[in-house]
């Protein structure tokens, strides 16, 4: 019995295990076709052939916002900004919070104290900058990330069919569930930085309402075409809201 033992053991194969060398080739070469894939989307990106009247359709928000209520979980609106289609800035601005902040979050929202004070004449009240973003918008398709979230912050509405939420495009959001069947949205930092292979909300440092817009609008850009496209085959994109 000793002796079929030994036989069998000898006649087994010996597990082969991967050499350094080729996990480090490998990875190497994975890295290089991500840096490919990025460049590809990129330069889909570029709107330099994109007709001028094309690109002014087409407006980026991002805001930030500081806690208000004894539990600092209810959000006031304390920056807002607008991008156009080439990142060009349109709107940045402080607002004033006339409530008491309870939490300014400055370690995420880059807002300081005096920022939104009532004192500083550079920012703007909530319904003078409710009123700017509302006419830049006029007629606009609207591009951001959880845009409910900016829209609830300036107290408007946009129509469904005139918004583009890269946090709500089917393409970026993460199969979840035993089946993979749910999708739910990921953030805009590690999507830009899969897509674009660009940094923002970088850990430890405050974020930027535009370097977040201008993020949306160039992720956006790189699927304009096709989202584009499939909308059009749905009929428009969705129901319309009344602004």
């Amino acid at each position: 019995n000793n002796n079929n033992n030994n036989n069998n053991n000898i006649n087994k194969p010996k597990k082969s295990f991967p050499r350094i060398n080729d996990l480090l080739n490998q990875h190497a070469q994975q890295q290089q076709q991500q840096l490919q894939l990025r460049k590809h989307r990129l330069s889909n990106s570029t709107s330099s052939n994109i007709p001028s009247a094309l690109k002014q359709k087409y407006i980026a928000i991002d805001c930030e916002m500081v806690g208000i209520g004894p539990t600092s979980t209810k959000s006031a609106l304390a920056r807002a900004s607008a991008v156009d289609y080439d990142g060009n800035i349109l709107l940045d601005t402080f607002v004033r919070v006339p409530e008491r902040v309870t939490d300014f979050r400055t370690s995420v929202s880059g807002v300081r104290p005096k920022d939104i004070s009532v004192k500083n004449v550079n920012a703007m009240d909530p319904e003078e900058v409710r009123n700017k973003i509302g006419k830049l918008l006029l007629g606009k398709i609207l591009v951001g990330h959880a845009l409910k979230n900016d829209l609830d912050a300036l107290m408007i509405t946009h129509p469904r069919g005139d918004m583009r939420d890269t946090a709500r495009y089917k393409p970026f959001m993460r199969a979840t569930g035993r089946s993979g069947g749910k999708l739910r949205p990921r953030k805009l930092r590690d999507l830009v930085w899969e897509e674009l292979g660009k940094r923002i909300q970088v850990e430890g440092e405050s974020h930027s309402s535009v370097d977040d817009a201008r993020a949306s609008m160039e992720l956006f850009r790189c699927v304009r075409e096709r989202w584009e496209k499939e909308l059009e085959g749905k009929g428009g994109g969705g129901k319309r809201r009344k602004t």
